[in-house]
């Protein structure tokens, strides 16, 4: 095979119908457009809107009148009555939300809906003033008519609504330049809070009394410790006196070879410097014959065949 040889796959690729060429193309004549009307001439689009030219359905709607508000906030709401008759059929303390003795009872959505008076928790919250109320409440919402907020603090309770900032604020503990503010200790409101207070500020001076205390324990232990090595050597010296005295024998030894090997280094380089210039060093005496040096020492010259 070769490159010439090459074909794609039989039906890989199909050739473009050709139209209006001739009744032997297979698509001539009429080019596949039926016969006549106004699809087969040319420029007959027709829009996919238009319906013949009777009135199109987009037209013959009714429009709708007004506008719906994107800003319109969907509440949860709630009376104050429908709570009253919670509160009479005794739905909070079943709930598990009663108050404590001689405490305001808690309202806010996730109450609400554990007695079946708010579905979406996600919603904010708004309290109607429709009803009467007898019971003391510590309401939590995110808005109030006046008929609510009045019946709500008549009855002894209190109102409490959930802001939302318009505007980006400063993180909590900081103030505007970004310098931490000095945080106080809130005041609880009633007498639990407040024994629950003071037994956690007690709790927290045993606990820092006890800490000193280990670390003043762990101190003196360690302290102890560190002093006993040292007295063990010291009672030690006390009961061997010899020790001192051998340790000081090797010192003196010690510095007594350093002064000797000081002396014999000395005598050396004096006998090098009293040597004369011309005398033969110790190598050659040593390997000169033993006649010459007799011959030396008798004192006699040699003769005239000697010398020659």
């Amino acid at each position: 095979m070769k490159l010439h040889d090459l074909r794609p796959p039989d039906g890989s690729n199909t050739a473009r119908t050709r139209v209006g060429r001739g009744i032997a193309a297979g698509k001539g004549k009429t080019a596949g457009r039926g016969t006549k009307g106004q699809k087969a001439r040319a420029g007959g689009s027709i829009p996919p809107w238009f319906e013949g030219g009777q009135t199109p359905l987009h037209m013959r709607i009714p429009k709708l009148r007004g506008f719906t508000n994107r800003f319109k906030i969907d509440y949860e709401v709630v009376n104050v009555g429908d709570i009253a008759a919670r509160i009479e059929a005794g739905a909070f303390s079943a709930a598990g939300a009663a108050p404590k003795k001689g405490e305001q009872l808690t309202i806010n959505a996730d109450i609400l809906r554990a007695v079946g008076l708010v579905r979406n928790v996600k919603k904010p919250l708004k309290i109607l003033g429709n009803g009467e109320l007898a019971a003391a409440l510590f309401v939590v919402a995110d808005a109030y008519t006046k008929s609510a907020t009045a019946k709500i603090e008549a009855a002894g309770g209190v109102v409490n609504i959930l802001e939302v900032p318009a505007e980006s604020r400063p993180a909590l503990g900081v103030d505007g330049d970004g310098v931490a503010i000095e945080r106080t200790a809130r005041v609880p409101r009633t007498a639990a809070g407040r024994d629950a207070a003071d037994r956690k500020v007690d709790a927290r001076a045993r606990r820092d009394a006890d800490t000193a205390t280990a670390t003043a324990d762990a101190a003196a232990v360690a302290a102890e410790k560190a002093d006993k090595p040292a007295k063990a050597k010291k009672a030690k010296a006390e009961a061997d006196p010899s020790a001192e005295p051998v340790a000081e024998s090797a010192e003196a030894v010690a510095s007594t070879q350093v002064v000797e090997s000081v002396d014999v280094a000395e005598d050396a380089a004096d006998t090098v410097a009293d040597e004369p210039a011309d005398a033969p060093d110790a190598v050659g005496d040593a390997s000169a014959p033993a006649e010459s040096v007799s011959d030396a020492d008798d004192g006699t010259a040699p003769t005239g065949d000697e010398s020659a």
